[in-house]
C-alpha cells in the first residue's frame, strides 16, 4: 500500500475542452486540422461559443505536470497517493478542474487568482484531426507565497517524491528552489522534465538554478538535443549527453543523478550509476497510433508510480512504456476505467 500524498506535483493546470467541430469553424478562426498553438486574442470566442452554442464538450483535466500526476494516481490506485498545486481561476472552469480531481481520487490545492481565469485548451476535432488552442491565463500567476501555506506546504512534506514540468520554470522558478531545498534537506527525490527546446534556451538562468536539486531528468531526444547546445556539452548523442547532465553539479550527494531520455518509437535511454543503458520500445502500428501528444508525460507518470514504490529502474521504464502506449490510442491524456 503506498502512503497518502507519497508524490507531489506542481505545474500549471489546465482544463482540456473536447468537441467535434466542422472544417468551417476552423476557418472562421484560421486554425489548422492538426497542430497546437497558444491562443492570440482573435481565438478567445471560442471557448464560449463552445460552452454556450451546441456543442456537446468533454472535459478532462490538462498540462503536462497534472497529466503525469493522474498517470501515476492511474497506476497507484490507493485514493490520494498524488497531490498536485497550481494556479486556476474562480469560475466555472476552476471548479471543474477541481471536481475532475477529486473524482481521480488525487488531493489538490489550488492557488484561485480572483482576477484571471482558468487555462484552458480547446481541442478541436475534425475527422481523425485534433486542434489544440491553449491559454494559460492563471496558470501563469502562481505565487511562492501560496506555497508555504499550511494547507499547501502539508502536501510537501507529506510527500516524499517531486516532480515538475519545466514548464512552470516560466511561472515560479522560486518554487521550484523551495521544494528543491526541503528535498535535500530531507533526502528525498525531487524529479524535473525539460519539458521544451525554448525552456533550454530562453529559461536557462532558472533551469540552471533548479537543475542542482534533480534526483531524476526526464526529457526527450529533441530537448535533450537543445538543452546540450544551450548548456555547450558539445555533443549530439544521447548517451553522452545523459552522462554529461548526471555530472553537473548536484546539492543532495547522497542520491546519484539519473538520466531519462525518451525518443518516440526508438529506445528510451537511461543513464544511471555511472551507465548509460537502452530500453527498446514495444512497436504499435501505425493506426492505432491516434495521437503522440502527452505521450512522454505518462511515460513519466507510469515511471513513478512504480519508483515511489521502490521498483527497480527495468520495471520502472518499462510501465512508463505501458503508460506511454496507452495514451497515444487515445486522444488526449484520457485514463480508461479500472476494470
Amino acid at each position: 500500500m503506498t502512503k497518502k500524498g507519497v508524490l507531489y506535483g506542481m505545474g500549471n493546470p489546465l482544463l482540456d475542452m473536447t468537441a467535434v467541430v466542422d472544417e468551417a469553424y476552423l476557418q472562421k478562426y484560421d486554425l489548422q486540422p492538426n497542430n497546437a498553438i497558444l491562443a492570440e486574442d482573435k481565438h478567445r470566442p471560442i471557448y464560449d461559443e463552445l460552452l454556450n452554442e451546441n456543442y456537446k464538450v468533454s472535459y478532462s483535466p490538462g498540462g503536462a505536470t497534472q497529466n503525469t500526476i493522474r498517470v501515476a494516481q492511474w497506476y497507484l490506485r490507493e485514493p490520494e497517493s498524488t497531490s498536485f498545486v497550481g494556479c486556476i481561476g474562480q469560475d466555472t472552469f476552476g471548479d471543474k478542474l477541481k471536481s475532475c480531481m477529486k473524482k481521480e481520487d488525487i488531493r489538490t490545492n489550488y492557488l484561485v487568482d480572483p482576477t484571471a481565469p482558468t487555462g484552458v485548451c480547446a481541442v478541436l476535432i475534425t475527422g481523425g484531426n485534433r486542434s489544440l488552442v491553449t491559454r494559460l491565463d492563471a496558470a501563469n500567476e502562481y505565487k511562492q507565497s501560496h506555497l508555504t501555506t499550511p494547507g499547501t506546504w502539508s502536501l510537501v512534506t507529506d510527500a516524499s517524491f517531486y516532480y515538475i514540468a519545466g514548464y512552470f520554470l516560466t511561472v515560479s522558478p522560486d518554487s521550484m528552489v523551495e521544494i528543491g531545498e526541503h528535498a535535500v534537506k530531507e533526502n528525498k527525490c525531487f524529479s524535473m522534465n525539460l519539458s521544451a527546446p525554448f525552456l533550454s534556451q530562453f529559461f536557462k538562468e532558472p533551469m540552471k538554478k533548479v537543475l542542482p536539486y534533480c534526483d531524476i531528468v526526464f526529457g526527450n531526444e529533441d530537448e535533450a538535443r537543445a538543452f546540450a547546445k544551450d548548456f555547450e556539452l558539445n555533443t549530439t548523442d544521447l548517451a553522452e549527453i545523459a552522462k554529461k547532465v548526471a555530472a553537473m553539479p548536484k546539492k543532495n550527494n547522497k542520491r546519484s543523478r539519473i538520466v531519462i531520455f525518451t525518443q518516440g518509437a526508438d529506445p528510451t535511454v537511461v543513464f544511471k550509476d555511472n551507465k548509460a543503458k537502452e530500453y527498446p520500445v514495444l512497436p504499435i502500428a501505425a493506426e492505432n497510433i491516434i495521437d503522440t501528444n502527452g505521450a512522454g508525460d505518462a511515460f513519466v507518470g507510469g515511471f513513478l508510480a512504480e519508483y515511489v514504490q521502490d521498483k527497480d529502474i527495468e520495471t520502472c521504464v518499462n510501465n512508463g512504456m505501458h503508460a506511454a502506449r496507452m495514451i497515444i490510442q487515445v486522444s488526449g491524456c484520457t485514463l480508461p476505467e479500472h476494470q
